[in-house]
């Protein structure tokens, strides 16, 4: 039996130079904002664990995407 394999690869932050000693700052505190936001919908509208996973894919993924385009023109070779 073949396994199918759709999950969304995790994007990663991708900091300019200038912002790479807050990376792994950044990613503890995603990382707990994701899970508060995961468990406290978990409780509420008692996903199962595949809505659970998907949402947590969801929410670092859109996350991730927003600090990376934040903080992308900051960089000085933008500037």
């Amino acid at each position: 039996m073949a396994i199918c394999n759709s999950k969304t690869p995790l994007r990663s932050l991708e900091l300019p130079n200038e912002f790479e000693d807050l990376s792994g700052l950044l990613q503890t505190d995603l990382k707990v904002i994701v899970s508060a936001l995961v468990d406290r919908a978990g409780e509420r509208l008692l996903l199962t664990r595949r809505e659970t996973q998907q949402l947590r894919r969801t929410l670092w993924n859109n996350l991730t995407q927003a600090v990376n385009d934040a903080v992308e023109p900051l960089s000085a070779d933008r500037r």
